[in-house]
């Protein structure tokens, strides 16, 4: 049962939050990975503090945040400006709102506050409620200039609510006061005097008035002290006084200790705080004490103190003692910084350990984080949504009452559209809302909001397991199979629907909204709804929406053609509009004056889209009663209020400042951190040069954009930006995409995109960090300036990587044309493509170079991009749980081979690995060839979605659709245009026999071994006719045929035939007699009688059938194949008697005689011919187009051209095992052949020569199909169909190897021959050329072969065959042969061994063992012998593996387990520790010191030979599969090497019997030599593989070898002295005892792995 703990909001169940039963939690500090301090002080007099912060202290806690997995963000609105003054009175506002968000976020210290002895600025309050105004004013009735004064600034705005009266903007009654022009210099500094002066003045009469008014009890001590108190003070009183937590915040106070007497006022000007006259302001410094005494009361422990003697009026670095203090000041921080977030990262979250962002060693749980914070992340976007929802009753009914109705029935999904903007999202949302409280307490909720996160497309197969594993988590299902992520987009689409079923079947309710399918990626073709179930079980629920002008509204009604599944949204009403802008502007307590909100719904109710409104709304809110309506600027559509905000926001803050923000939101490929904003804008020379156009900066050489500026326009896009927080870390987005398209369209003009996008790049590439940057501002020369920007290291520590590096870097290079860098950083680094695979998932790799390949004409890219394709299940299978080692040694082992031809990108990444493999600190395997599959040639897709072998194929040319029929009665529809599944068929029950697709390509016929024959819609999959008993159950596919004609469906065997009307409604014929069917044409039947006579009926018109006499010989005709031939009207029957005859239905007396295969033609008419064929066919075909025919028999392919009464050869292929397969091109000049040999041969019909041989079928080839330069191949021994390209490049061409599953093989110690025998009853060995990947030569063989070996000096391959002879091939010979005939006994060979110095060989029977010598005469190998014999009894069990010691001994194992070391010296034998199954593997050691024996179970043992003894029994136990087939030592003998049936090669120490490493390598390794530091390998699948061995001198205790694997192994030794077992202390958890000896548990030892390969 899952655990019942609470999710990250509080007391809210994770159970409720999986069910979808909550309303979304708000983010609380302890789930944030992000630390965020706003910097408080006054302008000026902590400066120089503020300045040594930044230069010093700042980055030290930077890099210590990110070697923790934090973000650090410093928030300090006071550097770069000289006066918190601003036109329109919000900074206090700004400040106060930074403050709230630091301690919302930050989860750590939020605060810091810098104190001297300046009290601050004391702003004047921009908002005075109306009744403390107007309690103001009476206390002013003395002072009526003061009152005019006040009444003058201070305006009443009826809008808001309560009414208040509200300061205006400076530049009302002084317009030149943010005039920053040259010219208009004088005129702005006189404005500036008199808003100082008037500023005084107003504060003065509040101060007076607030003091009166607190004595009459008008108003509080709070509220009057709010005239009094500096924004400083503010600051300090929230974020220091109301959130009083020691690990918040740090406080730091700087003292004068005297003031010297020629230290007057002006000179401490800029520490002190001075009236109007230039003197020391009292009030202020008594606010300033009363200000200190209760901090010093209340933040003891946060407080650092000094004491500084100002020097001149100020500190100055550069005197010592200003240097130390400031030193000290960062050291302070830095420790105290650390220390608190060192204690934030340690405190739990709801009783778990902190997810660290970036660490990839983070441990697995059972319910994933990131599933959590996906649910909640959609659930709060539900809830605020749909607050907001106003109208849409009716269609909200609509929806509800269609799901009643369909509840418990089977019914389709729930289709919602509507045009962009119109509220779809909204409307879900609130459908959402509803269906929780009407659903009953155990149903679940899954809504997925797609546009949310945009500009970014999710990805279907992400979209797809998440909801799947919600499902499975909250309904209390299995959870998903960990390969859920591993497999194809198939195969998650599949276990949507059988979840679906499944919670069905259970009786459960689930709701699934999926909003906004029309914003998922292209991947996968997912707007053309392959993966969406159309029919759904009972009690499921699925609503899905889009935009009705998409392509996928398109392709969703072709789906569902019921139209009463789909609801439109239309516009909304003015009277919804108006609803709906009462209720948001009561929300934000504010109203709009009857002409304003005439005004607005006028221009609503032009579109009556909702996001048109709520654009208006946004705007209205920041409407005063006293806003003439000229200045309220509506759009009269969506995208003009969108202008009309821009340009707003341009006049207040600067068009470069608003496009640059607003750009890099939009172009950032997940949000920007507020940080990282501010950095890419302080790198963006445009935006600097506007900040700074009227002013210089600060400190020239530091040039950074002050973050006010980005605070202020932040505030005022409030309503248009999001946080989107992502594994605790917020960063911000444009929450609208049509407000992205018109900032894209506005601001990011070809020019400035490419020029934002390099900004970008640069910043994540980290090239301007500690280096200087050249800027040009007005009034200064050329300046090199530092930015300040942090470094962007991959690694911010040891296992923790830079994630925002990872998911912008590759986008931002690719699109700002930084190709050379993109190849270097991204593509070619080992090291990126590593981490990212990690971190992000592969699949989000792979996307990167899917992106890089549309842009960049790169072979390599593509090539790197399908080996993580092909990496991709293996990685998925162990969920992340990765090492650097496996990815690799993965990548080395795919791509060697292409290092030489690619050296650019390909070749230094394989120059990386080695490097790395190389200097591996750890055991390590190190491939030296390309052994695993290897990206490109010409198999471009491997079509999934079946289970059995593909026993039939057929093709829709107009719709593309292939179908294929498999032996487990699955049928797949995939479209070749994307290479998509588009409908798994299910329906028979036995193997499908034929499929074809009719002419309307709308249906499908299919005829499988249960009988039926069906009928299939290609538009949505469903069955639209079954025919029971249309063939006899267990019909074979070559006997079973399918035809259709325009008005019927015809299914015949040899002896049988039915026909149908096309809708299946009338049997029209049924016919079971001793004829042979031949063939349909048209709608008529023909068939043969055993007398040979010809009976042609048409079953539609009932006219008598049509019946010719074919021969008057009495031999009887033996038919072999025939096809029909429509267009012609024909028949072809090949047969083999040797009668030919020629002639029409009139002429039956022309006969003729000849003793070879005949070939018959038969007209429709009844007339026929008779002509020699030259061969028996075991293919017979004929081209679309009639002209010629195909046949195959054995290892040849005929072409012939077809005549009007004969058949002419013109053509012989010749292929090196049975032809299966052909196809000839449309165009006849192309012809594709399968064969056995599990190759693709391509032919010029008109040269016959061999253009290209196609190697990767890992199967016989049974079917294939040319279409338009594509070759679509399937086996039945293979449960998929590959498509291949004509049109390739050569040079990624794989290197053949020899078919996949030989039934014996043999290698060379350096590989570069490999012979094998493929099927076990072939007569003829066939040798390889591994270095040009063909076959070298075939050695002819007089019986069935047995085994082989390889004398590897002496190069001799020794072949054993049944009849008890050993042939023995010199290869440097190839004409000789030697023999060694069978014994007397005739018994056949069973095991061949050759010594290692290869003097002996020696030869097991099955009645005996003999020895014989190698030796040569006259330079020519000769065999003498036998020199001894040792008999068998009759009970002995067959020997199935031996190995011969350079002494003469024998050591062999039995098919019954049995181990014996036989000496033909003496002839005496002895038993050796048996095994429990069948011995499947003895390997003696290069100096014939040890021996390893391993069977087919979990066992094997080493011993030391001289004498025998047992060193080691070492066990190992995976998954699946057990077994050791194959070992080899190494050529020191410290090693020995294993090939198991697991498909992994495993090393072992020889000394101590540890295993040292193990190695995945997707196929059996059949066979081992040693060679050089490692050894040579042959696979089932034919690969070879070719590997060192590097291990350290010493190997710690601490190794783990089955990191990677899930597996366990024990080692059992004996003591070397005394000869005695030993056994180490071990945890034998989760270890089965019964599947091993249990003698030995007691000295066994267990070595568990955290993690799994085993495929």
């Amino acid at each position: 049962m899952m655990e019942e703990r609470p999710a990250a909001g509080g007391g809210i169940s994770l159970q409720d939050v999986l069910r979808g039963r909550t309303d979304g939690a708000q983010r609380t500090r302890s789930s944030s990975n992000m630390i965020r301090v706003f910097i408080s002080s006054t302008f000026t007099d902590m400066s120089s503090e503020r300045k040594a912060l930044l230069e010093k202290a700042y980055p030290e806690v930077l890099a210590f945040c990110r070697g923790l997995g934090l973000v650090f963000e410093v928030v300090d609105l006071r550097w770069g400006i000289r006066s918190v003054s601003s036109g329109d009175h919000e900074a206090c506002e700004v400040f106060l709102q930074e403050i709230q968000n630091c301690q919302r976020i930050s989860a750590g210290p939020a605060f810091i506050a810098l104190l001297g002895n300046r009290y601050g600025h004391r702003a004047l309050p921009r908002l005075i409620p109306e009744k403390h105004f107007e309690a103001l004013l009476s206390k002013l009735s003395k002072d009526p200039e003061g009152i005019t004064q006040l009444s003058r600034w201070f305006l009443k705005d009826d809008n808001a609510v309560p009414p208040a009266y509200v300061l205006q903007p400076i530049a009302a009654h002084f317009p030149h006061f943010g005039d920053l022009r040259p010219e208009s210099g004088p005129r702005r500094d006189k404005d500036v005097l008199s808003w100082r002066f008037t500023e005084n003045q107003l504060l003065r009469l509040l101060c007076s008035a607030a003091t009166d008014a607190e004595a009459a009890g008008d108003i509080t001590a709070e509220q009057k002290q709010n005239f009094y108190t500096s924004v400083t003070d503010r600051e300090f009183e929230h974020g220091l006084l109301e959130d009083a937590g020691d690990q918040s915040a740090l406080l730091f106070v700087r003292e004068i200790p005297r003031q010297r007497a020629r230290d007057g006022p002006k000179r401490l000007a800029k520490y002190m705080d001075l009236n109007a006259d230039g003197l020391l302001d009292a009030e202020a410094q008594g606010l300033l004490g009363a200000l200190k005494a209760r901090l010093y009361a209340s933040s003891q422990k946060i407080l650092n103190l000094h004491c500084v003697e100002l020097s001149k009026g100020g500190v100055d670095p550069k005197r010592k003692e200003h240097a130390q203090y400031l030193d000290a000041v960062c050291e302070q921080f830095v420790s105290q910084m650390k220390a608190r977030v060192g204690a934030a990262v340690e405190t739990s979250v709801d009783g778990r350990r902190r997810k660290v962002w970036g660490n990839i060693e983070d441990e697995k749980e059972e319910i994933p984080d990131w599933l959590i914070e996906e649910v909640e992340r959609h659930t709060a976007v539900t809830s605020e949504l749909c607050g907001g929802l106003r109208g849409r009753e009716g269609l909200l009914g609509k929806l509800c009452l269609a799901m009643w109705e369909r509840t418990n029935v089977p019914h389709g999904p729930l289709v919602v559209h509507g045009a962009g903007g119109m509220g779809t999202t909204a409307l879900l949302c609130k459908l959402v809302q509803e269906m929780r409280g009407v659903l009953e307490g155990g149903a679940v909720v899954v809504n997925r909001m797609l546009a949310a996160r945009h500009p970014q497309r999710p990805n279907i197969d992400h979209v797809l397991c998440s909801v799947c594993l919600q499902i499975c988590l909250a309904c209390g299902l299995a959870p998903p199979p960990s390969p859920l992520t591993a497999n194809t987009h198939i195969d998650l689409s599949r276990f949507f629907r059988n979840v679906l079923a499944d919670v069905s079947r259970r009786g459960n309710t689930v709701l699934v909204v999926l909003d906004a399918l029309d914003q998922l990626s292209e991947r996968h073709h997912a707007h053309k709804l392959y993966w969406l179930p159309a029919d759904l079980p009972p009690n499921i629920h699925l609503v899905v929406s889009m935009e009705t002008n998409s392509e996928v509204f398109a392709n969703m009604r072709l789906k569902l053609q019921t139209l009463e599944s789909f609801f439109a949204v239309e516009r909304l009403s003015r009277v919804e509009g108006k609803q709906a802008m009462e209720s948001y502007l009561r929300a934000s307590r504010r109203t709009l004056t009857p002409e304003q909100s005439d005004a607005a719904l006028q221009s609503f109710d032009a579109t009556g889209c909702p996001l048109h409104l709520k654009l208006i709304l946004s705007a209205a809110k920041r409407w005063t009663s006293f806003t003439p309506l000229t200045h309220t600027h509506l759009g009269a559509n969506t995208q003009e209020m969108m202008s009309q905000l821009l340009l707003m926001l341009e006049d207040k803050h600067g068009k470069e400042l608003v496009g640059g923000a607003l750009g890099y939101i939009t172009l950032a490929r997940e949000g920007l951190l507020e940080a990282e904003l501010r950095d890419v804008m302080s790198l963006d020379d445009d935006v600097i040069t506007e900040v700074y156009s009227h002013s210089l900066p600060p400190t020239p050489s530091l040039i950074r954009l002050p973050p006010l500026l980005w605070a202020r326009l932040r505030r005022d896009l409030e309503d248009q930006l999001e946080e989107r927080w992502t594994n605790g870390v917020a960063t911000i987005a444009v929450n609208n995409r049509r407000l992205c398209e018109v900032v894209s369209a506005r601001y990011l003009t070809s020019e400035r995109r490419g020029r934002s996008l390099r900004v970008l790049a640069e910043y994540f590439l980290g090239r301007w960090s500690g280096k200087l940057k050249p800027v040009a501002l007005p009034g200064l020369s050329l300046l090199l300036s530092d930015r300040k920007v942090p470094p962007q290291p991959l690694w911010f520590a040891p296992e923790l990587a830079n994630v925002r590096k990872l998911q912008e870097l590759p986008y931002h290079l690719l699109h700002a044309g930084l190709w050379d860098e993109l190849r270097q950083v991204v593509i070619g680094s080992a090291e990126w493509l590593f981490c990212k695979s990690r971190v992000c998932g592969v699949s989000s790799v792979i996307q990167d170079l899917d992106q890089c390949s549309q842009y960049m004409d790169c072979t390599e890219t593509r090539l790197i991009r399908d080996t993580l394709v092909l990496i991709k299940p293996s990685l998925d299978f162990l969920e992340g749980h990765m090492d650097m080692s496996l990815f690799y040694t993965e990548l080395l082992a795919r791509l060697c081979s292409l290092a030489k031809p690619f050296p650019s990108v390909i070749g230094r990444l394989c120059s990386q690995c080695e490097e790395w493999l190389l200097t591996c600190p750890e055991p390590i395997l190190i491939p030296k060839c390309s052994f695993l599959q290897q990206p490109g040639g010409a198999l471009q897709h491997t079509l999934t979605g079946l289970q059995g072998g593909v026993l039939c194929l057929d093709l829709s040319v107009e719709t593309e659709l292939l179908v294929a029929g498999a032996d487990d009665g699955v049928i797949a529809v995939w479209s070749l245009a994307d290479q998509q599944l588009v409908y798994s068929l299910i329906g028979h029950t036995g193997a499908v026999l034929s499929v074809k697709v009719l002419e309307s390509s709308a249906h499908c016929l299919s005829l499988a071994a249960d009988g039926s024959l069906r009928r299939w819609s290609l538009t949505n999959g469903k069955q639209l006719l079954c025919i029971q008993e249309a063939v006899p159950v267990d019909s074979a596919p070559s006997s079973s045929h399918l035809h259709v004609s325009k008005q019927l469906m015809f299914v015949y065997t040899n002896k049988q035939v039915k026909a149908w009307r096309l809708d299946g409604s009338d049997l029209l014929s049924s016919s079971d007699g001793g004829s042979l069917v031949l063939g349909v044409l048209e709608d008529s039947v023909v068939s043969l009688s055993d007398s040979g006579r010809v009976r042609i009926f048409n079953p539609l018109s009932g006219a008598p059938a049509l019946q010719t006499q074919l021969v008057t010989s009495p031999r009887r005709v033996t038919p072999v194949k025939s096809v029909t031939l429509p267009k012609r009207g024909k028949v072809f029957l090949v047969s083999e008697e040797g009668l030919l005859y020629q002639g029409s239905q009139t002429d039956t007396e022309k006969q003729s005689v000849y003793f070879c295969p005949l070939c018959v033609q038969i007209s429709q008419m009844g007339k026929h011919s008779v002509c020699e064929f030259p061969l028996v066919p075991s293919l017979l075909s004929v081209t679309e187009d009639e002209k010629i025919l195909i046949a195959g028999a054995d290892r040849t392919l005929s072409l012939f051209n077809i005549d009007r009464d004969s058949v002419d050869r013109f053509l012989d292929l010749q292929h090196d095992d049975a032809v299966l397969s052909a196809c000839i091109s449309s165009d006849c000049r192309l012809i594709a052949s399968g064969a056995a040999d599990q190759l693709i041969r391509i032919w010029s019909v008109t040269t016959g020569s061999l253009l290209d041989s196609l190697c990767g079928s890992d199967a016989p080839v049974t079917s294939v199909i040319l279409h338009k330069g594509v070759v679509v191949s399937a086996s039945s021994a293979a449960a998929s169909v590959h498509l291949w390209s004509l049109k390739y490049d050569e040079r990624h061409k794989p290197t053949a190897h020899i078919p996949a599953g030989s039934a014996h093989v043999a290698l060379t110690k350096d590989a570069d021959r490999v012979f094998y025998i493929r099927q076990q009853n072939q007569t003829e060995v066939i040798g390889w050329n591994n270095l040009t990947g063909s076959l070298s030569e075939r050695f002819a063989v007089s019986a069935q072969v047995c085994c082989l070996d390889v004398a590897q000096h002496k190069r001799l391959l020794f072949c054993g065959l049944t009849t008890g002879t050993v042939l023995i091939f010199p290869l440097a010979l190839p004409q000789e042969t030697l023999c060694i005939p069978p014994p007397e006994s005739l018994s056949g060979v069973l095991c061949l061994a050759v010594s290692s110095q290869e003097k002996h060989m020696a030869v097991a029977y099955e009645d005996s063992v003999c020895l014989f010598e190698i030796t040569s005469r006259d330079s020519f190998p000769t065999v003498e012998g036998p020199l001894q014999t040792s008999p068998l009894s009759l009970l002995h069990a067959p020997l199935s593996s031996m190995a011969l010691l350079p002494d003469r001994r024998l050591l062999y194992g039995t098919s019954c387990g049995e181990v014996k070391l036989l000496d033909f010296s003496s002839g005496s034998s002895s038993d050796l520790e048996n095994h429990r199954s069948r011995v499947t593997c003895v390997t003696v050691s290069n100096w014939g010191t040890h021996a390893l024996v391993g069977s087919e179970d979990a066992v094997q043992r080493l011993w030391a030979l001289n004498p025998p003894v047992l060193d080691h029994t070492m066990e190992f136990k995976g998954f699946f599969f057990e077994g050791v087939l194959s070992a080899a030592f190494s050529e020191s003998d410290k090693f020995v090497f294993t090939g198991s049936q697991d498909r992994t090669v495993k090393v072992w120490d020889v000394a101590s019997g540890n295993l040292l490493y193990v190695q995945y390598v997707y196929s059996p390794v059949v066979r081992m030599v040693t060679f050089r530091n490692g050894f040579v390998a042959l696979t089932r699948g034919g690969a070879v593989i070719r590997e060192v061995f590097g291990c350290p001198d010493h190997v710690g205790p601490d190794w783990n070898p089955l990191r990677i694997v899930k597996a366990q192994y024990r080692v059992t030794s004996r003591e070397k002295k005394g000869g005695a077992l030993r056994s180490s202390e071990s945890d034998l958890q989760d270890f089965n005892p019964a599947q091993f000896n249990l003698n030995l548990m007691s000295m066994l030892k267990a070595k568990p792995s955290p993690a799994c390969l085993i495929l």
